[in-house]
């Protein structure tokens, strides 16, 4: 899965192996992380190894596709959990630029693509695990934010709008071979410059009084994996954070 060295993508990844998954690691930067995140994962009793990549590089995307496919022998289910997120509104003294958007499109949008592409020509040319108990899948980390929206993070409220509506549109044209599925959390981790209280604050503004913990972001994660008849659709795990609107990204109500 990318992105799985540290925070949401760390607990995903830990959670997988814990219900007797193999793990491909995949970081930017953070090796030291993302071999913390392998060591954790051997002592559950399943194989983990790390890879480098920029994803912002088509070559690299598809290098590390191959290299993991060789090294664990066949894919079951990737995970697209990397991404970009940076401040930038069309209204404020950051506004979006060509540079800012073109950064978040590449690492949110076309390198998840891209990687589901290679995942699915690989399934429909029947290279694929043994453990047929569930059928391949690409499941792409989205945000509740998409059906609540806010022009807080514009340059990434686009991208991920994007890779939302590819999660139908692939669905469609990777099957039978392949599921596309959307995993979308609320507000799970600090994020930025927030502090501890203002994120215990945005954590508790849903319908529920809190949204979503990592492990239940995980635990959603592998769900979906093993449904074979999911596919096409976007999971909200948020607490109901989507329902209740705001003007604003949730962060910035609780400075």
């Amino acid at each position: 899965m990318t992105g799985a060295a540290k925070r949401l993508g760390r607990e995903i990844a830990l959670e997988f192996a814990r219900q007797g998954w193999d793990v491909a690691v995949h970081y930017g930067r953070s090796e030291a992380q993302a071999q913390e995140t392998v060591a954790q994962i051997q002592k559950l009793g399943r194989m983990a190894q790390a890879f480098q990549a920029d994803l912002a590089n088509e070559a690299d995307v598809k290098t590390l596709f191959a290299m993991v496919l060789n090294d664990f022998g066949g894919l079951h289910c990737v995970v697209n959990s990397a991404s970009i997120f940076e401040y930038d509104r069309a209204n404020s003294e950051s506004p979006l630029t060509s540079k800012s958007l073109q950064e978040h499109i590449q690492v949110n949008l076309t390198a998840p693509i891209l990687l589901t592409q290679l995942m699915f020509e690989a399934q429909k040319n029947g290279t694929k695990n043994d453990d047929d108990q569930a059928l391949p899948s690409v499941i792409q980390l989205l945000d509740q934010k998409l059906i609540n929206l806010n022009p807080d993070y514009l340059s990434y409220t686009l991208s991920k709008a994007a890779l939302l509506t590819s999660v139908e549109v692939l669905a469609m044209d990777c099957a039978p071979y392949l599921r596309v599925v959307g995993l979308a959390p609320g507000i799970s981790l600090p994020s930025g410059d927030q502090t501890q209280d203002g994120f215990s604050k945005a954590h508790q503004m849903t319908p529920l009084g809190k949204s979503s913990a990592p492990s239940d972001i995980a635990k959603a994660a592998v769900f979906l994996a093993n449904s074979n008849a999911i596919t096409g659709t976007t999971l909200y795990v948020d607490g109901g954070q989507h329902l209740l609107s705001s003007s604003r990204d949730v962060m910035f109500k609780t400075h």
